[in-house]
């Protein structure tokens, strides 16, 4: 039996019922994925001259270290798209949970979403990347980046969330 503090919903829920969840979960994390790694792809691109290996990289030093990232070749490219889809699918496992309990994120997805990809950013750059191996600090970043970082969240990541959740929630 499931410990009711861990998963509540899962619980309560038919054989159906779960299916749904999960594949509107993994559906949001695929939508929140492959937007937020395109917009990654393009910005660093214009802004640094960089391929999609190094910024799959660059993903993977959060948990490896900069430099065995960036020796590692593919297979640290193939780590780094790996943990950026298990990102976006966890977000979205979150927000489904949260929209479990605040069905007013179900009525209202675009403007919770929106907001949601304001807190996405805000969690990512306040908690996990100074806690990974790459130690990376808000503060650190010039203003412009801040600022796309959280539009492209609000856009790429918090409203697709929210928008599958709604239609799963149909």
């Amino acid at each position: 039996m499931l410990d009711k503090t861990i998963a509540p919903p899962i619980e309560g829920m038919s054989s159906i019922e779960r299916s749904r969840a999960l594949t509107t979960i993994l559906y949001g994390g695929l939508s929140a994925g492959v937007l937020d790694i395109t917009a990654a792809f393009i910005i660093s691109s214009l802004r640094h001259g960089r391929g999609p290996v190094l910024v799959l990289q660059s993903i993977a030093g959060g948990l490896l270290g900069r430099n065995a990232a960036f020796q590692g070749g593919l297979k640290t490219a193939a780590l780094g798209l790996a943990l950026h889809f298990l990102i976006a699918t966890t977000a979205t496992a979150v927000y489904y949970a949260v929209s479990l309990k605040l069905p007013l994120i179900v009525r209202r997805a675009v403007g919770c979403g929106l907001l949601y990809g304001i807190a996405v950013y805000l969690f990512m750059q306040m908690v996990v990347l100074p806690l990974s191996a790459l130690h990376v600090s808000l503060f650190n970043q010039p203003a412009t980046a801040i600022l796309i970082g959280v539009l492209v969240h609000m856009v790429c990541v918090g409203l697709p969330i929210a928008l599958v959740v709604r239609w799963g929630a149909k």
